[in-house]
């Protein structure tokens, strides 16, 4: 199957984990992880940047949508997809310029910067956007530390069981 079908396949089910299942996790009253924002970081390097941004764009319309939220999801989805080659480029550095970054083989700090830094843009625009009122910032740093900490670890175990999971065969008799 062509590779940007599978990764739009993976995508769709991301959305409806999040519409179904991750939406209604509420963790301490309010956490709930958006584990969408994995399809926008792992999402292949080799891609038209504009057919990226573009899907990204999408993509969080229809989050959106399963969320009842007023395209703040899509904005928070188009700026992290319009600034994520610029990450790439900080964290990776010239292994991102030759197009040979691998996901699955990049260094734990690399990735967990990477992923910390896509995490928390993103959460910052959404609940920037969300509260959309100065006088609480203190409201909207509170929800974006809490809510990209969880996000962080969810996504995280998902890259570990989806992207990295050849390196655990070793270990383990799969």
């Amino acid at each position: 199957m062509n590779k940007i079908v599978s990764n739009l396949i993976a995508g769709l089910v991301l959305i409806f984990l999040q519409g179904l299942f991750f939406n209604n996790i509420n963790f301490l009253g309010s956490i709930n992880p958006f584990v969408y924002v994995f399809f926008i970081a792992y999402f292949p390097l080799k891609n038209n940047r504009t057919f990226f941004i573009f899907c990204a764009f999408v993509y969080g319309l229809i989050i959106d949508i399963f969320s009842d939220t007023h395209a703040i999801h899509a904005a928070a989805t188009l700026i992290i997809s319009f600034v994520r080659p610029n990450l790439l480029k900080l964290f990776f550095g010239i292994a991102y310029e030759h197009q040979v970054v691998k996901f699955n083989s990049i260094e734990l700090k690399q990735n967990l910067l990477y992923l910390i830094s896509i995490v928390f843009i993103h959460h910052l625009i959404l609940f920037s956007l969300e509260i959309f009122d100065v006088s609480k910032i203190s409201l909207i740093l509170k929800n974006t530390f809490s809510t990209a900490i969880f996000t962080f670890v969810v996504i995280y175990i998902l890259f570990e069981l989806i992207i990295n999971s050849k390196k655990w065969e070793k270990f383990f008799c799969f």
